[in-house]
This record gives C-alpha cells, structure tokens and sequence, in this order.
C-alpha cells in the first residue's frame, strides 16, 4: 500500500466510527428549491433529524440566520451538549452563483473551505430540508437535515422530506432524531 492509500484509508476509518454516512462514488446533484428567498429563510430552525457527523453531538439543536449584509447570511448554530454546557458556532452563508440561490456556501473558521449548504425544500414557515455532501474522490460523505420552525414536525412532512432524500440515494435510515424537549432543552 502507498502513503496515500493508507492515509485515505485511516480517514475513512476515522469517519466510519464518527457515524458518518460514506457513499461509494460522487456527489449526487439535487434539485434545490425553486426562487429560493433567503430573506424569507433567516430567523431560527430547530433541528429534527440529521445524519450523524463529528461536529454536531448535542440536542435541542438549533440554528438561527441573519442577513449580515447583501448577500451574506449570518449562521448561529447552538446545541446542548451530554454535560450540561451549550456548545455554538458561528460562520456565514453566501450563494456562489445568484441564479441558483439555494446552493449555499456556509464557512465556520476563517481559511477554511467553504462546504456546500443546499436548500432541497422549504416552505419558509414550517419545514427545511437541507442536503450537504463532501467528495472524496471514488466516495462521499452525505449530510443532511430535515428542520422546523417549532420544536417538532408533522409524520407526513418528515415522510415527505425523508422520501425526497432517498430518491437522491441518502441513507435515510441512518438518519437520528434530535431531542427537543421542553424539559430537557430548557437550559438553551
């Protein structure tokens, strides 16, 4: 085995046990929503389900968007972690191309490269769906999340939400709820 090979191989093995969704080939090309109005889409989003990944291991998730200026979405994301403390993060959103609005890039760390933030749904005031993927050559890894604008979601808007991702080849069935209980979540 070269460098290179083992390298890749240990990454993969680094994500597999983080619970991260590995696909064999590229990344799929979803429809996005259609005139997408990211005005309509600030303020906050409570997250209901989620593929797992590393950097988000808390509940009672949310995530809160602001218009920092032309263009630029502001993004807050907070969780409430195993231990009691509130973990957040903050970065910004910017479509690349304006003709395709939803395709957003969100970057959380300066230098960093921006990673994919693509609307497939929404109706603004109840449901989002988002869909997020990283190339890795012959493999990707999938992120998505189906969020509310309240703490739940209706089984038919879910339904609707996780057939869409399966038609695009995501493992619906790895996807986790968040907890958003009252009770539990009140510390946020």
């Amino acid at each position: 085995m070269n460098a290179l090979q083992v390298f890749s191989l240990a990454v993969l093995s680094v994500m597999a046990a983080q619970a991260q969704v590995i696909m064999p080939g590229r990344c799929p090309q979803p429809a996005v929503q259609k005139d997408f109005d990211a005005a309509r889409y600030l303020g906050t989003w409570f997250d209901i389900l989620k593929i797992p990944q590393s950097f988000q291991k808390g509940e009672c998730s949310t995530a809160t968007y602001t218009l920092q200026s032309p263009g630029v979405v502001g993004v807050f994301n907070r969780e409430l972690l195993a231990d009691g403390t509130i973990n957040t993060i903050s970065g910004t959103a910017t479509a690349k191309d304006p003709s395709e609005p939803a395709k957003l890039s969100v970057t959380f760390f300066e230098n960093s490269p921006p990673a994919p933030y693509w609307v497939l749904d929404t109706d603004y005031s109840s449901y989002s769906l988002v869909y997020s993927c990283t190339d890795l050559g012959l493999l990707h890894v999938d992120f998505a999340w189906i969020m509310s604008r309240e703490p739940t979601l209706s089984p038919l808007t879910v339904a609707r939400l996780t057939a869409k991702l399966a038609s695009i080849g995501v493992r619906v069935d790895k996807l986790v709820p968040t907890v958003q209980d009252e009770e539990y979540c009140r510390a946020m």
